[in-house]
């Protein structure tokens, strides 16, 4: 099957590319973080979540470990193969209408909300604030202070492959055009995104446009966000 891509994506690699150019078999082999406890302390036991991108279910299933009923929502039908345990819908995120359901917890991880067409940022965070239950929270992940500044810069994971952000180019509006390389012993992937980055006072300002609005800031480096529908 051929996947369109959007525009300004690519991704290199053996198996299956999204439309984003994530490369699904090298999702399968990325290890999940710390996230799981990061979501896990900043939302009631057993919340059921919808989880806007889930991949290949990285975080959905230690988050199915630990208790919670997961809605996982992907563009990629070849991600959402991989997903086990966890009610699955196919498609991108800024369409989504799951005809008037609620959830607890709304999750937009993977810096999805730097996205580098602001419509499409528009329609995430719609998707978010009309999706949380009255009383509920929208977690949100977001860039470092030095993510397109600190380039390149690698990370070798205790596992044995490499991260590394390779390079960082101005694609006009606002908006870099970024590299990101994966090298396993017996495999290599590249992705190249549009990201746009955000001030604190733009991002806030995005959620606002959306009817959120900030609740806390669950970690030192503010990458990780509690939001709530403003009053």
């Amino acid at each position: 099957m051929t996947v369109e891509m959007r525009e300004g994506y690519e991704g290199t690699g053996p198996g299956a590319i999204t439309p984003d150019g994530c490369a699904v078999e090298l999702y399968e082999r990325l290890p999940v973080g710390d996230e799981p406890d990061i979501i896990a302390a900043a939302v009631p036991a057993g919340a059921h979540i919808l989880e806007l991108g889930s991949g290949v279910g990285r975080m959905t299933h230690p988050l199915l470990e630990r208790g919670f009923t997961v809605t996982a929502v992907d563009e990629s039908a070849d991600m959402l193969s991989r997903v086990r345990g966890a009610r699955t819908v196919c498609s991108p995120i800024e369409d989504l209408d799951l005809g008037g359901e609620k959830f607890d917890v709304v999750m937009l991880a993977s810096f999805l909300v730097h996205s580098g067409d602001e419509e499409v940022r528009r329609g995430m965070l719609r998707t978010c604030a009309g999706h949380v239950a009255e009383g509920g929270c929208v977690l949100i992940q977001r860039e470092g202070e030095d993510y397109h500044t600190h380039v390149p810069r690698e990370r070798v994971d205790p596992s044995g492959f490499t991260v590394r952000i390779a390079s960082v180019e101005p694609a006009g509006d606002g908006v870099n055009s970024v590299r990101a390389e994966y090298v396993f012993p017996d495999a290599a992937w590249t992705q190249t995104f549009l990201a746009r980055p955000l001030t604190k006072e733009q991002f806030e300002s995005a959620l606002e446009e959306a009817g959120l609005v900030v609740d806390a800031y669950l970690t030192p480096d503010g990458t990780w966000v509690r939001a709530v529908r403003k009053a």
